[in-house]
């Protein structure tokens, strides 16, 4: 079986982050989900610098991404992303509370490909994270030329 390309989950909040991973287990998503907690980490992830510059070269299936992150927001993050001709073509969700209607225009304008506002209800935000994840790592087609994301999924 071909490598599985990991989830990146950029988000600072330590609870988000334990939900969100075991969300992406109930689904049985096999893929490695790499947890970095705040924009410059996640740059450094992406570009293969810092801490991760030894890193196997490849992107992620999906990047799930906090807009109000420490050091680098989220919007920084995603411009750099968006902008680069190695990462453009990585599907980018950003999973916020913002409910802030500039945020999301400016999201949406600079290049994301979904907005997602984190329910508070514990099993809403589970069921949400759990559809985000079959739909961007399993469900969604690339474009023509781009790497196709590997992504296992078991079948209860």
């Amino acid at each position: 079986m071909a490598e599985l390309k990991p989830i990146l989950l950029v988000e600072d909040n330590p609870k988000d982050i334990e939900l969100t991973l075991a969300a992406l287990a109930d689904n049985r998503l096999a893929n490695e989900v790499i947890v970095v907690r705040d924009g410059e980490e996640a740059l450094d992830y992406l570009f293969r610098r810092g801490i991760f510059k030894l890193r196997a070269a490849g992107n992620p299936a999906v990047v799930l991404l906090d807009l109000k992150l420490p050091k680098v927001d989220g919007l920084e993050v995603l411009e750099q992303v968006k902008t680069d001709a190695m990462l453009r073509t990585v599907p980018v969700v950003m999973l916020t509370s913002s409910r802030e209607e500039p945020d999301l225009n400016r999201s949406y304008k600079m290049g994301v490909n979904a907005y997602v506002v984190k329910p508070v209800e514990f099993t809403e935000f589970t069921q949400a994270i759990r559809e985000i994840g079959l739909f961007w790592a399993v469900i969604n087609q690339p474009p023509p030329g781009s790497v196709v994301p590997k992504v296992a999924v078991a079948l209860k």
